[in-house]
């Protein structure tokens, strides 16, 4: 069965509005049926799908998102923003900034851009409006900053990465941290310019800055403590060696469990339900898409794909700098139309021997692959950041993605030096 014909009918099937799992596990049935002599057969397929989920890494995956809920749930994003606000608020742009710095800390306890927009979101948003802040702009720093989560480590795509191009999960944990940094940098500088443009009313600003200071620097420290400690714990025991991710990412389970529940006493045993009930939700339909994506990938080799194609491109085009442009092109548009996961899972295979054959870390790769998608989550029509923001602002989705344009600048500003410059990714593991 020709290549091009199974990538139309994945391309029908996504237009046709049937879900990815299912669309990739037709597609990945199809050439077995039409061509007995494949060796992909359905029993092949079904065997792929169970072998690709029976995996002790992607444990870490479901730990990490329950983690997240409880979290969430238990209010650990305002003690963080809390105590940044304390220290920055006072400063131009310092409460957006705040902000910014805060999903960079939940996103090193929840792996999921959209978690930390709605974490963090639900409850900084009516805070930095009634501190007289445009709606539209703190919606726009909210979406894009939620982006962070799944930059930062731990990281669920980065995971998921680590299982398709088998690499180290820890050292890609590793290599998102200066990146990570990088990409909140350029944010916070947005903040501290847009505040100066359009002005900031420094009376409310004090005003709740000094109710923070009412409570005193210590007894805001202490509640902040905890929560600020969390992927201190999750990062320090990964790479100290003291455990492996998925081992960490039940740690961080138990963790957030004990202080949500015994030191902020922010949640009750009879919200745990809920809590597992909601984490299964969000789990469930991502072990779909991976079972089926391992499927495909398997299919995809056995019928040569990542070789034609590698062998197409470098054989056609010879400058590095030009297949590197395309490359992230490419992954940008994914992004826009796919979600991160069966993304990461289909394009893996095919674009690892290129990147390998040119040079490039695939560590590096990792990074790029992620941050790429990471754009893909404030740009339509995916865009699952944009519609998070817009359920927490009733602010339409368009005019959300008008206002993050700018910062999605930044983004590709950051993804570019992070392409060519490979130390920025790598400087921590060397």
């Amino acid at each position: 069965m020709p290549i091009t014909l199974v990538f139309l009918i994945f391309i029908i099937c996504i237009l046709l509005a049937i879900p990815v799992s299912i669309s990739l596990g037709i597609i990945s049935i199809l050439p077995g049926a039409f061509d007995p002599s494949f060796t992909a057969s359905g029993q092949y397929i079904v065997s792929s799908m169970l072998g690709g989920v029976n995996s002790f890494p992607l444990l870490a995956v479901p730990m990490f998102v329950l983690a997240g809920v409880i979290m969430a749930r238990g209010g650990i994003s305002k003690k963080i923003f809390d105590i940044f606000t304390y220290f920055i608020g006072k400063f131009t742009g310092g409460m957006p900034s705040a902000v910014v710095i805060t999903c960079l800390f939940y996103g090193a306890i929840s792996g999921s851009a959209p978690a930390t927009v709605a974490a963090v979101g639900s409850m900084t948003i009516p805070v930095l409006t009634e501190l007289g802040y445009d709606k539209l702009f703190v919606t726009g720093i909210l979406a894009t900053a939620g982006s962070l989560g799944v930059i930062i480590p731990p990281s669920i795509p980065f995971i998921m990465y680590g299982m398709s191009s088998g690499e180290s999960v820890s050292e890609l944990f590793l290599a998102g941290i200066m990146p990570g940094v990088l990409i909140a940098f350029l944010l916070v500088v947005y903040c501290v310019y847009h505040s100066k443009k359009h002005g900031e009313d420094k009376e409310k600003i004090a005003k709740k800055l000094n109710e923070l200071r009412a409570k005193g620097v210590m007894s805001l420290f202490k509640e902040s403590f905890w929560a600020i400690l969390s992927p201190v714990i999750i990062l320090g025991c990964i790479y100290s060696g003291f455990a492996s991710p998925t081992e960490a990412a039940v740690l961080s389970v138990f963790y957030s469990l004990f202080i949500s529940l015994f030191i902020y006493k922010t949640l009750k045993i009879k919200d745990l339900w809920g809590i597992f009930v909601s984490a299964v939700k969000t789990f469930s339909p991502v072990l779909f898409i991976l079972a089926a994506s391992m499927a495909f990938s398997r299919m995809l080799t056995l019928m040569q794909v990542p070789q034609m194609i590698s062998s197409w491109i470098l054989g056609n085009i010879v400058n590095e700098v030009f297949i590197l442009i395309i490359i992230n092109i490419l992954l940008l548009i994914v992004g826009m139309i796919m979600d991160t996961t069966p993304a990461i899972l289909i394009l893996s295979p095919i674009l690892l021997p290129i990147i390998k054959e040119i040079g490039i870390s695939p560590i590096q790769f990792g990074v790029i692959v992620v941050i790429n998608l990471a754009i893909g989550f404030v740009t339509p029509p995916i865009g699952i950041n944009l519609f998070v923001a817009s359920s927490l602002t009733d602010i339409p989705v368009f005019k959300i993605s008008r206002q993050v344009m700018p910062i999605i600048y930044l983004f590709i500003i950051a993804l570019l030096l992070i392409t060519f410059i490979p130390n920025i990714s790598l400087i921590l593991l060397n």
